[in-house]
């Protein structure tokens, strides 16, 4: 196998993933294109480590620590886009100015 395929996959997933963040207004859709840009960096940490032949498994060990990052950010922004969208019926990111509830009185005109 040619070292260019994987990485030119990876460049195609992660620009497709940076594409996602930047474009979309759905939290959910952030969160899991965020989640693509971490897989294609896998993808090339696995590529490499089996196109050196690395003693130690570096590019292996470090796809590990990705993947368990991954699952706690994903755990960490499901609650948080939850715990939103209970509060304010939406998970847009654009309006999302303020993370804090807004007080009583201020939306009553006084």
């Amino acid at each position: 196998m040619h070292a260019a395929y994987p990485a030119v996959v990876a460049a195609l997933l992660f620009s497709i993933g940076v594409y996602g963040v930047l474009a979309r207004r759905n939290a959910i859709l952030v969160l899991m294109s965020v989640e693509l840009m971490l897989n294609a960096v896998n993808l090339n940490l696995v590529a490499f480590d089996v196109l050196w032949r690395d003693r130690l498994h570096g590019g292996q060990v470090l796809t590990l620590f990705t993947i368990v990052i991954a699952a706690a950010e994903i755990g960490l922004g499901l609650a948080i886009v939850l715990l939103v969208f209970r509060n304010r019926a939406s998970v847009e990111v654009d309006r999302l100015n303020a993370l804090t509830e807004e007080p009583a009185g201020k939306g009553d005109g006084a």
